[in-house]
């Protein structure tokens, strides 16, 4: 999906959890699931992250975990395994590994999709791969 003739085509993206826990409170980057065709993948320590987050955000927006939980299910995210895109950590770790050593899995699943990353973490920044905000994502896809 493009905003305008000629314009990128995004056809999937690599999420990151601070996105995911944005969209399953309703936040500006739901829209990416409801109002486009972009196929969403993440890692599956990524989205164990997600699910280990959810209390956390129960108690601090209000809302019922169950109601977090059934959200974050409706959200049909990709799930890929580390085993699958293991030959790509040495490369990410080289690019971002110095400024977190913790995030280098979402950056190899990107370079091993060849997609870009979607994330409003800024230590994604000059990862080796493109990387989205939600916000800029949103504007590309012309919503």
């Amino acid at each position: 999906m493009t905003s305008k003739p000629g314009g990128k085509r995004i056809e999937s993206v690599v999420a990151d959890a601070n996105v995911i826990l944005s969209a399953i409170i309703g936040k500006a980057s739901l829209k990416v699931f409801t109002r486009s065709a972009v196929h969403v993948v993440s890692a599956a320590v990524t989205l164990e992250e997600v699910w280990e987050y959810l209390p956390t955000m129960s108690a601090a927006y209000g809302i019922a975990r169950e109601v977090l939980e059934a959200q974050f299910r409706l959200l049909a995210i990709a799930e890929y395994k580390l085993s699958q895109y293991r030959r790509f950590i040495p490369t990410a770790s080289r690019l971002i590994g110095k400024r977190d050593p913790d995030d280098v899995e979402l950056p190899a699943l990107a370079l091993y999709l060849g997609i870009p990353l979607w994330t409003n973490d800024k230590d994604f920044d000059g990862a080796g791969v493109e990387c989205y905000s939600t916000a800029r994502l949103l504007k590309t896809l012309g919503l």
